[in-house]
């Protein structure tokens, strides 16, 4: 779910958006193998936040392409504060527009929690627009399509 707020920038009103994503990572081989989920809280900007508003659900699946920077500072007492910010450039819409839709049915209809959810990563995109394209709009597939 994406939080979408709206803060002044030199020319109006810019829409800000936050969104946290989870990256499950699959760690040793064979029968060891397990998940890891990895959870990163993003900031959109602009028409690329609107539409991740409008389009993104909890559950959804896509690809976050964007920077990391340094976020260091000295608090009140004095401490060095290390910390991170991560910034969104393009976002990958990887389910259809079918699927979007089914989740967002189940999700209204009190069916499905975050909770109950399967940790699942996509093996294949089967729906892939870029930035602030609408999602389900079919794109090729090719193996650079897959986001880990």
């Amino acid at each position: 779910v994406v939080k979408l707020d709206f803060v002044n920038g030199r020319d109006g009103p810019v829409a800000k958006g936050t969104v946290t994503a989870i990256s499950n990572v699959r760690r040793q081989t064979g029968e060891g193998r397990e998940e890891e989920a990895t959870s990163i809280q993003w900031t959109l900007w602009g028409k690329l936040a609107e539409n991740a508003a409008e389009y993104l659900g909890r559950g959804s699946h896509v690809n976050i392409v964007g920077c990391v920077r340094n976020n260091n500072y000295r608090d009140a007492e004095g401490r060095d504060v290390y910390g991170l910010t991560f910034t969104c450039e393009e976002v990958d819409y990887l389910d259809s527009r079918a699927e979007a839709e089914a989740r967002k049915a189940r999700q209204e209809g009190g069916a499905t929690t975050q909770a109950t959810l399967p940790a699942t990563t996509p093996t294949a995109p089967s729906g892939r627009t870029r930035k602030v394209a609408k999602p389900g709009a079919a794109a090729p597939a090719g193996d650079d399509d897959i986001p880990f």
